[in-house]
């Protein structure tokens, strides 16, 4: 594919500005959703339309917590996956941006507004990625390179014995503190803008939970355009607070044929994680 860059929206005088919509896949969530719509708040000084597709069974708690936060509730309980319900709540996308991020994630402040600014300054753009944090500070390696047969193999078979092997670290990539392309990003947290996820068609549906961003990070750069992690914007990731309740699909459909590479070591790096205000750099 050798398509044009999505140009991203530009401010001028006069127009209104960019619309954001922000959307999350709950999967019977705890209270870290609420922390989720409470930071956001914090995170862009712009006002994000939010859709929450409901996965689970706790409707009650969901349509609570976007009855406090003025989100939109979309889907029946159904579990379509992590893609599925995505796509879903950003079925009919007229915002100029989209986010798609995992409830369990604590926005830092101004880290929505950092990820917009760049890709405003940055055309050929057609994914951004946080930097993302472990709760203990750590920095969780979500910009990564996309895995070849062979490195991904070293990895899956060398990760957890040698997390140092040559593999690991150049699929875990170089974490550098400047934007920076990468192969591809954490769909914990990704801001795409609307030309890009619509000319991509969002997440294949094939892949139910753990891929599905690997997939979107490939078919982005196929099509000309670059996967960029923007370091100075910063997340907070609980890693699956919702799902690992009841992991037994979850865990099935990450051991699938399809998957080439087992979940990548967590490297500490000394990082706190956001208490008021977020580490940047």
């Amino acid at each position: 594919m050798t398509d044009a860059a999505p140009t991203p929206p530009r401010a001028s005088a006069g127009p209104p500005p960019e619309t954001i919509r922000v959307v999350t896949v709950a999967y019977n969530p705890g209270e870290e959703l609420e922390r989720f719509l409470e930071t956001l708040r914090t995170a862009t000084s712009r006002i994000p339309t939010v859709v929450i597709a409901d996965n689970g069974t706790e409707h009650e708690r969901v349509k609570y917590a976007a009855e406090q936060y003025g989100a939109r509730v979309v889907g029946d309980g159904t579990n379509r996956g992590y893609g599925a319900g995505a796509n879903l709540a950003a079925r009919d996308l007229t915002e100029d941006w989209l986010v798609v991020a995992n409830p369990d994630i604590q926005w830092c402040p101004g880290s929505l507004d950092t990820l917009i600014e760049a890709g405003r300054a940055e055309p050929r753009a057609g994914c951004l990625g946080p930097r993302l944090l472990n709760p203990d500070g750590s920095v969780y390696p979500s910009g990564r390179a996309l895995p070849s047969l062979v490195g991904g193999a070293g990895h899956a078979i060398l990760g957890r014995v040698w997390p140092g092997n040559p593999f690991s670290a150049a699929y875990h990539g170089t974490n550098e503190d400047a934007t920076h392309a990468v192969g591809w990003l954490s769909g914990a947290c990704l801001l795409l803008p609307a030309a890009a996820w619509k000319r991509l068609g969002g997440f294949d549906e094939d892949y139910f939970m753990f891929f599905e961003d690997v997939d979107l990070g490939a078919r982005v750069g196929r099509a000309g355009w670059l996967n960029l992690q923007v370091p100075d914007a910063v997340v907070v990731h609980a890693q699956g607070a919702s799902w690992k309740s009841r992991p037994e699909r979850m865990i099935r459909a990450h051991h699938a044929p399809r998957v080439a590479t087992s979940t990548p070591a967590i490297r500490p790096s000394g990082r706190r994680p956001c208490a008021g205000r977020c580490p940047r750099g």
